[in-house]
């Protein structure tokens, strides 16, 4: 079992990422504690930690565990050969593809030169297992007012200035222990040099993914939650599963259109969800996450519902109203009505040309 302290962002991934490489040693997984930062300073959260203890116990005794994933079957896995010839470029967009392929991957070295051809626009590669960190992440909040990492290894410049100027973001890696190798994990937690700001938001991602990655529901779940919660619009996710060649072909083309159409799409749960803990979080800790909170001014990330003062004392009208009988009986059966009725003007308008 586990027991974590975080602000809640995405906590279910990291647990599962150790569950399922538990359950892959043989062993017997029972929930862990996902506890809040603040918990242990509260009678509630002691009360809490004291409850997981008792359950953890019960469930030794009583053989309570949980269930393992459904494991990919085992299948003979096929080094990919090029299909495409090079296709014309247009130089007028930049994506970047970043990878940690190794050098003796072939499988996955084959899938970024496929797509490579088959892209219509201007590709280059960088691997971040070329690049010589100094280390991961520390979690020292050095960055956090000015930006810059405590690490001089130059790569929060590198970030900014080699990858995030892009126009597209291809992600390429081969899935190992129900990731990818430290390198991309280095990568990642080295991003926090941006804080919580979402910079790159409106930037169209995708994925060459080589393993079976319709087994890995967490890792699915990590590829969503990240581009929802960046602001990213996900064009695809490509894999060596099955017709691959056509899976890389469509993701490059899904690729362009969604840079040339600046396609976006409304945040889902994961999306919504992620950004509403940040809102929260960087808001009370202003004081220190300095630009993160200017960020946040700044892009309307503030949206907390009690500054929607008008649409409280609206809501309030109305509940005072219908709590009256007789303008209760009136409004029978005309709620449905009442709220279509704005949207139904705009499907006429749309209906007439003026679809702004």
């Amino acid at each position: 079992m586990q027991i974590t302290t975080s602000k809640h962002f995405y906590d279910v991934t990291a647990h599962r990422y150790i569950e399922e490489n538990c359950f892959d040693l043989g062993m017997h997984v029972i929930r862990g504690l996902s506890a809040d930062m603040e918990d242990l300073l509260c009678a509630q959260g002691r009360k809490q930690a004291e409850d997981f203890f008792r359950q953890l116990m019960f469930s030794c005794e009583h053989g309570q565990f949980l269930t393992p994933s459904v494991e990919a079957p085992q299948r003979e896995k096929e080094v990919y050969q090029p299909r495409f010839s090079e296709h014309a470029k247009n130089g007028g967009k930049d994506v970047v593809i970043v990878t940690n392929c190794a050098p003796d991957d072939e499988n996955l070295k084959n899938m970024i030169a496929d797509f490579r051809s088959a892209a219509p626009f201007q590709t280059r590669v960088v691997n971040v297992r070329e690049f010589p960190f100094d280390g991961g992440c520390l979690g020292c909040f050095g960055c956090a007012i000015t930006g810059k990492c405590v690490y001089r290894d130059g790569f929060d410049d590198f970030l900014h200035q080699t990858i995030q100027t892009a126009d597209g973001f291809v992600y390429a890696f081969t899935i190992s222990d129900h990731y990818t190798h430290s390198s991309f994990k280095c990568f990642d937690d080295r991003q926090f040099c941006n804080g919580h700001r979402t910079v790159t938001h409106g930037t169209p991602i995708a994925y060459i993914i080589s393993g079976e990655y319709r087994y890995e529901h967490n890792l699915r779940m990590i590829v969503e939650g990240r581009s929802e919660v960046g602001g990213n619009y996900l064009a695809g996710v490509a894999t060596d599963e099955e017709n691959t060649s056509q899976q890389l072909k469509g993701l490059a083309e899904s690729l362009a259109f969604a840079m040339e159409h600046r396609l976006s799409r409304p945040a889902n749960f994961y999306g919504v969800g992620g950004m509403k803990i940040f809102r929260d979080l960087i808001y009370l800790m202003q004081g220190l996450m300095k630009a993160d909170h200017q960020f946040y001014k700044k892009h309307g990330i503030y949206d907390f519902p009690q500054k929607q003062k008008k649409r409280i004392l609206q809501m309030k009208l109305v509940g005072a109203l219908m709590a009256v009988p007789s303008i209760q009986k009136k409004a029978k059966g005309k709620m449905n009505e009442a709220i279509l009725g704005p949207y139904e003007k705009v499907v006429q308008q749309a209906k007439g040309g003026n679809q702004k």
